[in-house]
């Protein structure tokens, strides 16, 4: 089993790659926040299971992939939108580590709907960009 497991990974992972090196930044934006949300899921089986080392990797990811997002926005030229994404990045790092420290699957959930909203917003500019 951990063989097929193994295989697929490493399916998943060439797949992802090859979206990856074809996608124009907005699709990467998209991606990123994607797979933020898939982990977020995960991260929440994990607390339910009790599975705090899996929980503590996932968050580690999840803060990861938020610092990316923020580190790419443009504070000085972006305006209001660009602000108003860094504090809700700020915010979802906060919400992500109170919900380790914690074990609170409520505060994932509050970082879900944020990023949800968020992947909502961009998905609708790149129709009108």
């Amino acid at each position: 089993m951990l063989m097929q497991d193994s295989g697929f990974n490493s399916y998943q992972q060439v797949d992802l790659d090859a979206q990856a090196a074809s996608a124009n930044p907005h699709q990467l934006v998209l991606m990123l926040i994607d797979g933020l949300l898939d982990e977020l899921t995960r991260i929440k089986g994990h607390i339910d299971a009790k599975r705090l080392a899996e929980k503590g990797a996932g968050i580690n990811r999840c803060m990861n992939i938020i610092m990316g997002l923020d580190s790419a926005l443009d504070l000085t030229n972006g305006g209001e939108i660009a602000a108003n994404l860094h504090d809700l990045y700020d915010f979802s790092q906060i919400e992500l580590y109170q919900a380790s420290v914690n074990n609170d699957n409520e505060r994932i959930s509050n970082v879900e709907r944020i990023m949800s909203n968020i992947r909502e917003g961009w998905e609708g500019f790149g129709k009108h960009a």
